[in-house]
């Protein structure tokens, strides 16, 4: 029992001094430069109710306006965090949505509707510690009313 207990001291020890060096490795947390005439805001015409749906539910993961939480500096979890935000800005980044094409910006429009209703997005994985980034039934509603009129109103400009 002795033995044990001295085996189960060192990998504990052994665990908590790998945990302290991961703090020094991993990715960076990144904010970049934001161009104001490039974002979601200045290319769309966001209304109210839509801009705050974004900003607190969206931000976070799909701009370069990302508010890291204080897990996101502690290993292994901030590997995660920065992972998701990484992924989430490669997939659809508000603040540069001035690179998308038109055809891009429709199929990310159909894509935010889509994926907001299926209950994809947020991910279930970020709402928890993030409550106020659960939307509700009408805050769905508002962002697929919002994409479908912007939608029609992009296809009119074309014409």
């Amino acid at each position: 029992m002795k033995k044990l207990m001295r085996i189960l001291r060192w990998v504990v020890v052994a665990v908590l001094v790998c945990l302290v060096i991961a703090q020094f490795f991993g990715p960076a947390k990144t904010n970049p430069a934001v161009d104001a005439s490039q974002t979601i805001e200045a290319r769309l015409q966001l209304t109210p109710p839509v801009a705050a749906i974004l900003d607190r539910s969206c931000n976070d993961c799909h701009s370069n306006k990302t508010r890291w939480p204080w897990y996101s500096s502690i290993a292994p979890a901030s590997w995660l965090v920065i992972d998701h935000v990484n992924e989430g800005r490669q997939n659809v980044n508000f603040s540069e949505w001035g690179r998308y094409t038109p055809r891009d910006v429709d199929s990310l429009l159909k894509q935010m509707c889509r994926e907001t209703r299926a209950g994809v997005m947020p991910l279930n994985s970020y709402t928890p510690l993030h409550r106020e980034a659960k939307l509700s039934t009408e805050d769905v509603k508002t962002l697929c009313d919002w994409t479908d009129a912007e939608r029609e109103r992009l296809a009119a400009q074309k014409y």
